[in-house]
């Protein structure tokens, strides 16, 4: 049993090193040297008597072992903040790293100020932030929280919702002006779509028509993961395109696009808070999402 009394400072070093996908990076991060990071790996490695780790020519890479290892220890070291938290601080001392993620175009237009804000309500919390479009993998990429747009699909994650956006149809006047204007949903079929390809069934657009809803199938012109590619190609007249308020409400009230089919609305999205499954909520966790649904943080979501 002298082999499990694993030394939290080694854990710590594992779990950034699997978080950062280098042992460079995991110095960087903790601000230790390269030869501690994989000192303090190998303590780790040789307690357990199992490699955790493989290094390569693509980094730092957990094995299997190492993997699910790291899904449990993470959650372990979660509660343990937690509970030094309890007792070192009140609940209303927000202090600590809060390591979040959040869609690309979304957190620059609508999470920066508010994160710019808690962090200078709360001088103690170290902020580490991530914008990208693809949903990142809370557990493996060692995130606190995540702020996602549309409906939760992951069951296992904690998912609050803290807002929501509205979706637009829009084209450009010179598109309408060369391929004309739809007056009900059916005439799309005749358009061009620009589509956003991380939304599930994105060929198939949705519209209210009444109580009911009404499908059409798109046909494909332009491909992308993020919506400002997609607003700037609506604008230069390849198609139409379906986004959120967000990154169309610059352009529409330029006059650059135009809303479509204002009596047929898209479905609009919830914007919801997700949180890893088992872990425990740290005072800055909770102290940031109860930020985001408060009076401030509504302002931020709504675009004020």
């Amino acid at each position: 049993m002298e082999r499990l009394r694993v030394d939290l400072a080694d854990l710590q070093v594992f779990l950034r090193v699997v978080e950062t996908g280098s042992l460079s990076r995991a110095a960087e991060r903790l601000n230790l040297s390269k030869s501690i990071v994989s000192r303090r790996l190998s303590n780790l490695e040789t307690c357990l008597a199992a490699r955790l780790i493989t290094r390569g020519a693509r980094g730092a890479q957990p094995t299997e072992l190492g993997q699910a290892y790291y899904a449990r220890a993470a959650n372990i070291l979660a509660g343990l903040e937690a509970a030094n938290e309890m007792v070192a601080t009140s609940v209303a001392d927000i202090a600590g790293k809060l390591r979040i993620t959040a869609p690309l175009s979304f957190g620059i237009r609508r999470l920066t100020g508010v994160f710019a804000a808690f962090a200078a309500a709360h001088p103690r919390v170290e902020l580490d932030i991530s914008f990208e479009d693809k949903p990142a993998d809370l557990i493996t990429g060692g995130y606190d929280l995540a702020v996602r747009i549309g409906n939760p699909t992951d069951s296992s994650l904690v998912a609050r919702r803290v807002g929501s956006v509205e979706r637009y149809l829009v084209g450009s006047p010179a598109y309408l002006a060369m391929h004309g204007r739809p007056i009900q949903p059916r005439d799309l079929s005749r358009h061009q779509a620009l589509l956003y390809v991380n939304e599930g069934k994105a060929e198939r657009w949705r519209f209210r028509q009444g109580e009911s809803w009404e499908y059409v199938a798109m046909h494909t012109r332009l491909r992308s993961d993020n919506g400002e590619m997609l607003r700037d190609a609506a604008i230069n007249g390849l198609g139409l395109a379906k986004l959120p308020d967000f990154i169309v409400d610059e352009a529409v009230l330029s006059g650059a696009l135009e809303v479509l089919l204002p009596d047929y609305p898209l479905e609009g999205a919830g914007i919801f808070t997700m949180m890893p499954p088992g872990r425990a909520v740290t005072a800055r966790v909770r102290g940031l999402i109860e930020f985001l649904i408060g009076p401030e943080g509504q302002k931020s979501l709504a675009g004020g």
